[in-house]
């Protein structure tokens, strides 16, 4: 008897419990609200696969769910911007620095850009210095020979390429005073 009381109190409380939950203004959603989002979330691949590892059905298998599609532009709209970025030599023409074209070829491009100026840098050597440091690096083999390693020619093959100078260089003002001293050394 007493057990069939304490069930009955049980599923009494339950029942009241499950009203106040029901009444209550934070949770908002229907019953028909819940399923709808349920069948939503299986149709998507949306629940939990692995609970180990937190991985989705559409993580595990993207291939059995729909993939989200974004429409950002049309075809044309896409189309109508390439052309206005060759007209403005926008693209780009080297792939390793990421130059552009109106950038490497400035004259070419001048007349058709129609959108804001691009930036002039100021260089800071010109062309012909540049192949002088160049010549004087590949002389000298100071190129790097190994990208991974960060090796230079001269390291890897040493016998090929001057030696560094190890001693300092005396100035012009040092001989004389070295030649005075030894002609007053002479004399006397």
């Amino acid at each position: 008897m007493k057990t069939r009381l304490s069930v009955v109190a049980i599923a009494l409380s339950t029942l009241v419990a499950g009203h106040a939950l029901a009444a209550d203004a934070s949770v908002g959603k229907t019953r028909e609200q819940v399923r709808a989002e349920l069948v939503e979330a299986q149709r998507n691949g949306d629940l939990i696969a692995d609970g180990q590892t937190g991985l989705r059905f559409n993580q595990v298998s993207p291939h059995l769910y729909p993939q989200a599609t974004v429409v950002a532009k049309t075809r044309a709209e896409v189309k109508a911007e390439l052309a206005q970025a060759q007209a403005n030599g926008d693209l780009i023409a080297d792939g390793q620095t990421g130059a552009r074209f109106n950038e490497l070829f400035p004259a070419q491009y001048a007349a058709k850009r129609t959108a804001a100026p691009v930036e002039v840098v100021a260089q800071g050597k010109t062309r012909a210095e540049v192949k002088a440091e160049l010549a004087e690096a590949i002389r000298n083999g100071e190129m790097i020979a190994d990208g991974e390693t960060g090796a230079r020619f001269k390291d890897l093959n040493p016998g090929r390429y001057p030696a560094e100078a190890t001693f300092q260089a005396k100035s012009r003002d040092d001989v004389r005073a070295e030649l005075v001293n030894s002609r007053n050394v002479k004399s006397n």
